[in-house]
């Protein structure tokens, strides 16, 4: 299994040997991890997450299970044909890998922000060093792992983030009730991930942000990893929800049949969600909806209608009569033409009405809803709150599936994840390092000796390096792992509190 790799295989290969390249004598190597540059328009913040799932599952439990308390002959005789299967017989020493083995623990100290904390470019967000000599090697041997599982959950709760805050303008601008807005992002990620652990990982990040998903096992990490507790608080959630295979299995002819039944029978209360583009999406707004109006009324609950394919833009807000000259699209001379023609959202309006609310903008009566979650993208989920707002309708029961495009469409280069050696200590004396290539463009140029972040008179953060042993201990990064020790418990709750001030 994947979990019961030895954890000094979790490298990239050329690690394997750079204890000996260090010159002779070095003792300590200080290292940061920062989000160098954005390359997402108008994203210019990061949001802090995933530093305690990876010190509890990697550097505690995995380390633990698979290297500290396995036979010490065992770990060297494994490293060793690992090596020289590798690299060639002897490449690489093993002396050192006894040494840690017998010391017991991790030696090196993580100081990180706060989970949940919004930072800018170029500020490191965690650094790492090591607290015995001998282990200086550790630090940027770990480069690899930090990398590999650190990037993505800072990714994804950006992301997650910054639909979250699209969506709390519009909600200011156009009037809508804002506790609506949790439900607003819903995570239909898990099965467009790149694995498991990246789902869940990413699914846990989501919920920072946002309570609505349908990846089940984000909430057993988060009961796992961050103090979380279902049965004390709302860690996330859904409602019943058809897919194709249901509405097929109830035949094209009788598909309005699926629909009585599912919202008279077997759900007569509450939210149920049905897709809706198994065959013909436009009569089901047309003809399905105008059928049954009186029954969904009637209940008590709501009535979530699905579309699944299309340009989510249009199939939800209409085409614009410059589209429509564009594309030299033309509908057809009926209903379905015209519902087609104004959008999913504005033919609920016209079937079911709804209210003018405070601030001038028509919300959907609340016994009918809609959710788009095929396709759905920061640059389509803006296009699609700008324009229902330029017709008059605030977004009140509308939901989007927040899934591959948002969460898997990235890579760590979004941001420009980077952890780098910036201060070391060689035979007594410390040293400032530094990269800057000539053939870059000073993206990969880094910060130079120790670091330490604060807050200037503006409350802005700040980074300061060339620092002296002083103002790093007095950075905003505070520790948070120390010689195989967890020394700061978060809580999933502590986290989204952080996040929800961003929105007070």
């Amino acid at each position: 299994m994947i979990s019961d790799i030895n954890p000094m295989n979790l490298i990239d290969g050329y690690k394997a040997d750079h204890r000996r390249q260090y010159p002779k004598g070095t003792e300590v190597v200080f290292s940061n991890f920062t989000p160098r540059k954005s390359r997402v328009d108008g994203v210019n913040e990061v949001v802090f997450f995933g530093m305690q799932y990876f010190i509890k599952e990697y550097l505690i439990e995995r380390w633990n299970k698979n290297f500290f308390t396995q036979p010490k002959d065992q770990i060297l005789r494994s490293y060793k044909r690992r090596m020289d299967n590798y690299l060639g017989a002897d490449a690489v020493p093993v002396e050192h890998i006894g040494l840690l083995h017998d010391l017991g623990y991790l030696p090196f100290e993580i100081k990180a922000f706060d989970e949940g904390q919004i930072s800018q470019m170029g500020i490191p967000v965690f650094t790492i060093e090591n607290t015995i000599p001998e282990f200086f090697w550790l630090t940027n041997y770990l480069e690899t792992l930090i990398s590999n599982i650190m990037w993505k959950p800072i990714t994804s709760a950006t992301t997650a983030f910054n639909y979250r805050k699209r969506l709390e303008e519009n909600a200011e601008k156009t009037g809508y009730d804002k506790s609506f807005i949790k439900w607003q992002g819903h995570d239909f990620s898990f099965r467009g991930m790149s694995g498991t652990e990246d789902a869940l990982v990413s699914g846990m990040a989501h919920l920072m942000s946002f309570t609505g998903t349908d990846t089940i096992p984000a909430i057993d990490l988060l009961e796992m990893y961050y103090g979380a507790n279902s049965d004390l608080e709302l860690v996330g959630g859904s409602v019943p929800a058809t897919e194709h295979s249901v509405m097929c299995m109830g035949d094209k002819e009788n598909e309005i049949d699926t629909f009585r039944r599912l919202i008279t029978e077997l759900y007569p209360t509450g939210i149920v969600s049905i897709v809706s583009d198994t065959w013909d999406f436009w009569k089901v707004i047309t003809e399905y909806l105008p059928e049954l109006k009186h029954e969904i009324l009637d209940r008590n609950g709501r009535v979530v209608i699905r579309p699944d394919s299309g340009d989510p833009v249009k199939i939800i807000t209409g085409w614009t009569d410059e589209e429509i000259l564009a594309e030299g699209k033309v509908f057809e001379d009926n209903a379905s033409g015209r519902a087609e023609k104004l959008g999913a959202f504005e033919s609920l309006w016209d079937i079911f009405g709804g209210s003018i609310n405070v601030k001038g903008y028509k919300e959907l009566n609340g016994k009918i809803g809609l959710i788009y979650g095929d396709a759905i993208s920061p640059v389509r989920h803006k296009q699609i709150l700008e324009r229902l707002e330029a017709k008059g309708f605030s977004a009140n029961n509308l939901v989007f599936g927040l899934g591959s495009y948002s969460y898997q469409f990235c890579t760590r280069d979004n941001y420009g994840f980077a952890m780098k050696a910036t201060w070391g200590m060689v035979n007594g004396v410390a040293k400032d390092i530094f990269k800057d290539p000539k053939t870059d463009r000073g993206f990969k140029k880094s910060a130079k000796g120790l670091l330490s972040v604060y807050r200037d008179e503006n409350g802005i953060l700040k980074l300061k390096d060339q620092c002296t042993r002083e103002e790093e201990r007095n950075s905003l990064l505070t520790t948070v792992f120390l010689n195989g020790k967890l020394m700061k418990e978060t809580t999933m709750a502590e986290i989204r509190a952080k996040i929800d001030a961003n929105f007070i």
